[in-house]
């Protein structure tokens, strides 16, 4: 059967949880967009935008079976670069801030993660936007990987800046509590209960404080009990600054609720969204670097969101062959326009305009490194639309022209 090459502007994902959006293009361009849409509408806000490195950073993308089996990526491919003027620089920090503070509640909140290279300067733009007074906390990521320094102290620890936007924030600290490391070594008294539980006790003010040894005690703003991703790590997705989901989940745990919307401006990996479908959350996601959508219809497998991007129509000749079944349209991949270990992850479903509607998808994993020629969709009204993603993140989508049973 022939396939006609479409633009496609919106991908539509079906499944369990609240809605969740993505926007592959550049934040400051979709700033008006977003207020348009979600102005005072977002609880938590975490943006993880670049560091003022000089460096350019990549993606080591999994060509074919053979990288999937052995777990690693042999295409590296351009992730983003971090090489921008400082003046541009905090420039767009501080437009990309301004257009957050106007998507929060007043009860919303804001995560800012840099390090010592813009630390100083992004907490300033942050005390004039925010208000010096809002400055919640000044928190300390603390890992161990990395070499050790000899010219200086070895730089092991990222920092977030967190904020309120007003006083009626809602912070949820009983949502991360931890289990205590280690024993409380103090001046209190040490008991034993009858049940073989040890606390320990001390008198103040007239009152007798008692506190359980295995008592959930709440994070310190050092965060050293969430590990910094190793190499071959398996949640790594090749995504060089990707951050690990524990972390994301801490702070979307205390900064929104079930069904509220997180937002993440410099969505990467896609740590965040995946964080906030996982606990339940609404979620807006925005990148401009192509390998993003391949990695998010991975982590956001089962969950219902949006991809929206830049209609375009991409060359490349396409031959597939339908079966109509009952109550169900068979289709087998004959011929693409790329070689087939480029093939990263293809899907079914209906045309709607320019809006692809996924009913069904198939994408290469460590469980299943060949990916299949053949996938079947339920038998809908609507035009059938495919779509081919290769694993240098371009997407070709086409229209399936058959004969009707």
């Amino acid at each position: 059967m022939r396939a006609e090459a479409v633009a496609v502007s919106r991908e539509r994902y079906e499944g369990k949880g609240p809605q969740g959006r993505f926007y592959q293009g550049d934040t400051l361009l979709l700033l008006d967009e977003l207020a348009r849409e979600y102005a005072k509408e977002v609880k938590l806000v975490y943006m993880d935008p670049p560091f003022l490195t000089g460096e350019r950073f990549v993606m080591r993308a999994r060509v074919g079976a053979a990288d999937w089996k052995a777990g690693k990526g042999s295409m590296v491919l351009p992730a983003f670069s971090d090489a921008m003027e400082p003046e541009a620089y905090y420039a767009m920090m501080r437009r990309t801030i301004e257009g957050c503070h106007t998507l929060l509640r007043d009860d919303g909140m804001l995560f800012l993660h840099c390090d010592f290279r813009t630390s100083a300067r992004l907490r300033l733009i942050l005390d004039d936007v925010f208000g010096e007074g809002n400055l919640l906390n000044e928190i300390a990521w603390v890992y161990h990987t990395g070499g050790t320094a000899r010219r200086y102290f070895s730089r092991k620890h990222d920092t977030i800046l967190f904020y309120r936007k007003t006083r009626k924030y809602d912070f949820n600290i009983s949502a991360v509590l931890r289990a205590p490391t280690e024993p409380k070594q103090n001046h209190m008294r040490r008991h034993v209960d009858p049940d073989g539980r040890v606390y320990r006790s001390i008198r103040s003010g007239g009152r007798v404080y008692t506190y359980y040894d295995d008592d959930p005690v709440p994070p310190s703003d050092v965060w050293d009990d969430v590990s910094h991703l190793q190499q071959r790590d398996p949640q790594r997705t090749g995504y060089d600054t990707q951050k690990p989901l524990a972390l994301l989940e801490r702070i979307v745990r205390c900064a929104s609720r079930e069904g509220e919307l997180v937002l993440d401006p410099f969505a990467g990996s896609g740590t965040t969204l995946e964080a906030a479908h996982l606990l339940s959350r609404r979620f807006v996601g925005v990148d401009k670097c192509p390998l993003v959508p391949n990695i998010l219809r991975r982590r956001l497998d089962g969950a219902p969101w949006e991809l929206v991007q830049e209609a375009e129509v991409a060359g490349g000749a396409c031959e597939a062959g339908i079966l109509r079944g009952v109550g169900f349209y068979h289709l087998t991949l004959e011929s693409i326009p790329m070689p087939w270990d480029l093939l990263d992850n293809w899907a079914l479903g209906y045309l709607y305009g320019d809006e692809l509607r996924v009913l069904s998808q198939s994408a290469r994993s460590k469980k299943q490194p060949e990916i299949p020629r053949e996938m079947e969709i339920p038998v809908y009204e609507g035009e059938i639309g495919l779509r081919l993603s290769d694993v240098r993140g371009k997407s070709y989508y086409y229209r399936i022209i058959h004969e009707r049973n």
